[in-house]
């Protein structure tokens, strides 16, 4: 079965996409968890935070930076927002192409859970 998240950075299935660039696409999460809860994605399938190689280096960085902007351009950034990478099934990881969450609009909670 093709991976989800691959077939909507190729535009094969719909989802509200918000940005995209050479390496990267964020798009709001169909089952927000906040009032903001967008997720990005590399273009290049990574399965998990585990399999990133030394050459992903650059691409995690600008995962974080394309975070950035989306919390600012979202109005989140100066109340604070938080990022999420779940790796795994007991994190929490479902969809096996890794993936930021940022999650922002209201109190977080600690512990997370």
């Amino acid at each position: 079965m093709e991976c989800i998240f691959c077939r909507i950075a190729q535009r094969k299935q719909l989802a509200k996409i918000i940005y995209e660039d050479d390496l990267s696409v964020a798009f709001d999460d169909i089952n927000p968890q906040a009032p903001v809860h967008t997720l990005i994605i590399p273009k290049k399938h990574i399965s998990t935070n585990l399999d990133l190689r030394e050459e992903d280096n650059v691409l995690i960085g600008h995962l974080f930076q394309v975070a950035n902007k989306i919390a600012r351009d979202k109005g989140i950034a100066e109340r604070g927002f938080r990022l999420v990478m779940n790796c795994n099934p007991e994190s929490g990881q479902t969809i096996f192409h890794m993936h930021l969450h940022i999650f922002g609009g209201r109190r977080m909670h600690w512990p997370p859970g």
